[in-house]
Parts: C-alpha cells; structure tokens; sequence
C-alpha cells in the first residue's frame, strides 16, 4: 500500500479492461476524473471469459485482504459470446453457463465487505463487417452480443447490482459502426467516451463514489502554491 489511503476502484475483465488505459480509454478517462481522490486498479485480461476469470476470483479479490475495494467494475461477455467452436476448444460459454459464472461473481464480491460497491458492464456490440475486414475471422455476431448483454442486465436486475447497458448505449450514436471500433470488437477513442460517460453518470448517483463528492487529497493552501498577479498563492489542487 502506498499512503494516504485512497478508496480503491478496480477494473476487472477481458480485453477491454486491459486496453482501457490505452487509446483515451475509458480508464484513463475514470483515472483522470478521479485524480487525487481514488486509485483506479486494472486487472484486465485479454481473450478471458467468465469461466476462467471464476477461476482466480479469490486470488484477484481475496476475502482476507487487509484493505477491501470500494468499487470493483466488471466486463465479461464478449468472448464468451463468440460461436461455439466444433472442437470444443475457444472462449466460448453457453449462455446458461455465463449466466451463474457471473452471478457467482457478483456474490463473491459483494460479500468483499459491506462498502463495497459493484457495477456489472453488459457486453457491447459489435461490427462484423469490420471484424472481418481487419482480423479475418469473425466467430462474433451482433445478435449474440444482444443475447448476452440481455441476461447481464436481467442478472443484474435479479441480484440487485447496477449494470450500465453497453449493447444500448453505443448504438444510441447514428454512426457507430464506423467511429466506436478499432476492428469491430475493440474500442475506439469514441467508443471509450461513450463507456465512460455511462460509468460517471452512473456512479454520480451514489454519493459516497461520485468523483465531486470524493474529498482531494493534500488540497490544503500552500505558500508554496502559483503566486497570482496580486502577489497572493492560488490553490491549483482542483484544476
């Protein structure tokens, strides 16, 4: 632990955790949104599906940890989404598999502590032509992408977390098959605002995590602080 102790916000899930720092990603976006108030943690997993990421949930969320989340987002659904391979090999998950893995992990966490809050991301759409012009396979349909991003909110209704509706909001935009992607799958600059500006708005409900209401750390005045045109230090803390 590095001090003072800040609330702990983690980001869990596949790709699009991990990438969500890159490209203006929407954790960057939370990051710079949360600045001195909370320390945003990523444990992103690229090509992870819900099967696998219940296999470590007690390493990445130990119930003995000295120090519990205050906030833990989580992604899983796209690659558990992906069509059924004839091997029985790849990401995907039957749908009712997906279903109880999930709510095995939204258990889990909430008994993490009594602060600790969750907030599930339902599986985005996605592009198949694009898929197909720029990684050459698909195995992904939008439909599918609807399906799973369905029973995430419904489980979610059903368990009492809050569920920001990704599949809905990014296609609220007219032009989002050509601006939201990188290849189909993976999100754009713009594709990342859109995901960040639901979380935000979402957690702007709940006092105790809404970045205005978090205090600053060290924001007091200082004499070591920019001095002004009249000779007097301005507080840049929340600049």
């Amino acid at each position: 632990m590095i001090g003072p102790g800040r609330p702990l916000f983690v980001l869990f899930g596949s790709s699009i955790v991990q990438l969500s720092y890159s490209n203006e990603g929407w954790g960057a976006i939370l990051a710079h949104a949360y600045a001195r108030k909370a320390d945003i943690i990523l444990r992103g997993y690229s090509g992870w599906n819900s099967r696998r990421a219940l296999e470590v949930l007690d390493k990445v969320f130990p119930k003995d940890a000295a120090v519990q989340p205050s906030l833990v987002i989580v992604y899983f659904g796209g690659n558990d989404s992906i069509e059924p391979h004839p091997s029985g090999l790849g990401p995907h998950v039957p749908l009712p598999e997906y279903v109880e893995n999930m709510k095995k992990i939204a258990m889990h966490l909430k008994g993490l502590s009594e602060n600790t809050h969750v907030m599930f991301l339902s599986t985005p759409p996605v592009n198949e032509e694009q898929i197909l012009e720029t990684i050459g396979i698909c195995g992904r349909t939008n439909e599918g992408s609807r399906i799973y991003s369905e029973a995430c909110l419904k489980l979610c209704q059903e368990v009492d977390i809050k569920c920001i509706d990704l599949w809905t909001a990014i296609q609220q935009r007219d032009d989002w098959k050509t601006v939201c992607f990188k290849d189909g799958i993976h999100l754009s600059s713009e594709g990342s605002k859109i995901v960040g500006e639901e979380i935000l708005k979402a957690l702007a409900e709940e006092p105790s995590l809404c970045w205005r209401s978090l205090p600053t750390e060290f924001d007091e005045d200082s004499v070591y602080d920019p001095v002004g045109e009249e000779g007097k230090n301005i507080n840049i803390s929340n600049l």
